[in-house]
């Protein structure tokens, strides 16, 4: 998905040329249709080419594979996929990064009437 967000659209020739690790043709090509079934990328025919192209926006992807992550390996707790990040990691977190985050979390807050 993210090549068809960078590419805008694109043959399944194109997105395995930008691909790491060089994956088969036939893999890519049945990616792209598990995609187009479920309803993120659809595809228009140009000669004997798919041109594939993005249906859902790149931020509403990006939200819904995130939810997806913590549901699957956080038990769907957002406290225990930041404590994830946070864990081990601190030192890597700027100052200026963590000022953001406390900002959030405040708005977040003060939004729920917490």
């Amino acid at each position: 998905m993210d090549i068809l967000y960078q590419l805008e659209r694109a043959t399944v020739g194109e997105v395995l040329a930008k691909l790491e690790g060089k994956p088969n043709y036939s893999t890519v090509r049945a990616q792209l249709r598990v995609l187009e079934e479920k309803g993120h990328v659809r595809h228009e025919e140009e000669g004997l080419r798919y041109v594939y192209i993005p249906c859902v926006p790149r931020e509403v992807a990006c939200r819904s594979a995130l939810q997806h992550l913590v549901d699957t390996f956080f038990e769907g707790s957002t406290e225990k996929a930041v404590a994830a990040l946070l864990g081990g990691e601190v030192s890597k977190i700027s100052s200026e990064e963590l000022d953001r985050l406390a900002t959030l979390i405040a708005r977040s807050k003060k939004e729920s009437g917490s």
